[in-house]
């Protein structure tokens, strides 16, 4: 199992490809999403042991030139960041719905990671920039209270970036607005 997670975020599509490979062989990597974002940028995010993560993310800054926009390690990533990133998670049960919204993709990720590892949740979906103008949201669900704490955990890193857009705790979704999440 992979214990950290990297990201490379850049304003040009054709650099952020070349950045893609460079990144995956320099270092004994796995792409976790290697793809084109809205507003026209792209991102590399990829995982591994720290030390090969932070020496790719190294690798694709010193590549990136004047393309950088955004860059990040996280080692010690919380395990149930990566099925929330490909949507693969199907709650085992169906409780009060969080909901975090960012104007960043890298701050979102940070927040997810801490709501993960501040109460006991379940990510659902961590959507990064496609189709969302560049802007990112995860969601998650368990009891009121834990997700209420997650939330906490996650506000208070994206408040610090000044790119919250909103946060909101659904007690008891209607069953229809779960089947159109899951």
């Amino acid at each position: 199992m992979y214990n950290a997670i990297g990201m490379v975020e850049l304003s040009s599509i054709a650099r952020g490809v070349y950045i893609a490979d460079q990144m995956i062989k320099a270092a004994a990597v796995e792409p976790v999403s290697c793809t084109a974002v809205c507003p026209g940028k792209y991102i590399v995010l990829i995982q591994g042991d720290v030390a090969a993560v932070e020496n790719a993310v190294r690798v694709g800054m010193t590549a990136a030139g004047e393309y950088i926009v955004d860059q990040f390690v996280i080692p010690n990533i919380h395990p149930a960041i990566f099925p929330a990133i490909s949507s693969t998670t199907i709650p085992d049960t169906k409780a009060a719905l969080g909901i975090m919204e960012s104007f960043s993709m890298a701050s979102m990720i940070f927040a997810a990671d801490a709501a993960l590892k501040a109460a006991e949740i379940q990510g659902i979906e961590l959507r990064l920039g496609t189709g969302l103008g560049g802007k990112a949201f995860f969601t998650f669900t368990g009891n009121v209270a834990a997700v209420g704490a997650a939330v906490e955990a996650g506000r208070e890193l994206v408040k610090e970036s000044g790119l919250l857009v909103d946060i909101e705790i659904i007690p008891s979704p209607s069953e229809r607005l779960w089947d159109s999440l899951l």
